[in-house]
């Protein structure tokens, strides 16, 4: 069995993207605004920093942390682009929320800007709280529609009259680093699911491993194919590629080891959970790998047969 449940929270940062839940009003402020106006910004907005742009592009960011500094160094005439960050990590609006969490926690940062990925202008702003508010809003959203569809369960493979049936499903995934559909082939392979009327357990459990799947297709094995093979007790993942292979796979399931380059890490990836949150969603998981040939995985999860609550708003 896989070692716990997998609640719709957990689920939710990696399905919503960052622009479900960021602020799209931003207080921003200029690079040549004195700093002896930054507290009226802060104050008056009720905000703890702020992002700075010219020309429509985000050139840094100030925080109240810096303006404290700045007071305790006797408050100097300069202004802000002499105080603020110039190396400024930021989020594009197209990604998944995920990416946001693993930016914020390990740094500490209480905010993130987010960018249009195309032509790179500030479109928002992201805070852990907007995440929480943002997920709240979707789980209310999720419990009216369950209450709605809780009658109208699909049981498709009760209809069909033979020996052993199964339903296979194909995802081909891409390399590179635009993140605009990442995550597509797992959110696509989860609503299938909801469709054919499995619990939502069971296709959270799914979807997150198909993810987490997918991102190691994308960034380190140059693109492979996902296939879901749907029996009426067992979905069964199958992710293949013909990458570089893993040397160790003792060493490349526990957690916290990477190898990820540096671009990946700068993209929010490369923790080195990835294996290991896939092996706590199956039920049973196999992965073999030649160096040089490529990576084979299998996951079987258990189809569930009792109802879930619609409700897990509490669950954490």
């Amino acid at each position: 069995m896989a070692e716990g449940q997998i609640t719709r929270i957990q689920e939710l940062v990696y399905v919503l993207r960052v622009g479900d839940v960021m602020k799209k009003e931003v207080i921003e402020v200029a690079p040549s605004t004195p700093m002896v106006e930054l507290r009226a910004v802060l104050r008056d907005n009720r905000i703890s920093g702020a992002p700075v742009v010219k020309d429509d592009q985000l050139v840094g960011i100030i925080s109240i942390e810096v303006f404290i500094g700045w007071l305790a160094d006797g408050g100097p005439d300069c202004a802000i682009a002499d105080r603020m960050t110039r190396n400024v990590i930021s989020i594009c609006e197209d990604e998944p929320v995920i990416q946001a969490v693993n930016k914020l926690k390990p740094r500490g940062f209480g905010r993130l800007p987010v960018l249009n990925r195309h032509n790179h202008r500030l479109v928002g702003i992201i805070t852990n709280g907007d995440i929480v508010a943002g997920m709240l809003r979707k789980l209310d959203i999720d419990y009216r529609k369950a209450e709605m569809r809780n009658a109208r369960s699909r049981h498709i493979f009760e209809d069909i009259d033979a020996d052993r049936s199964a339903l296979v499903f194909e995802y081909r995934v891409v390399d590179g680093t635009d993140l605009s559909r990442a995550g597509a082939s797992a959110g696509g392979l989860k609503t299938t699911l909801l469709r054919l009327g499995m619990s939502p357990q069971t296709a959270r459990r799914a979807a997150i491993a198909a993810y987490e799947a997918e991102m190691n297709l994308i960034f380190f094995a140059g693109g492979g194919l996902i296939t879901a093979r749907i029996e009426p007790d067992t979905i069964r993942l199958q992710v293949a590629d013909q990458g570089p292979g893993i040397p160790d796979i003792s060493q490349a399931m526990r957690p916290g080891f990477s190898t990820a380059p540096d671009w990946v890490r700068e993209l929010g990836f490369g923790a080195g959970m990835g294996l290991h949150n896939i092996k706590n969603c199956a039920d049973r998981m196999s992965l073999t790998s030649t160096v040089g040939k490529g990576t084979r995985l299998e996951v079987d999860i258990q189809v569930e047969r009792e109802s879930e609550p619609a409700r897990d708003i509490t669950e954490t």
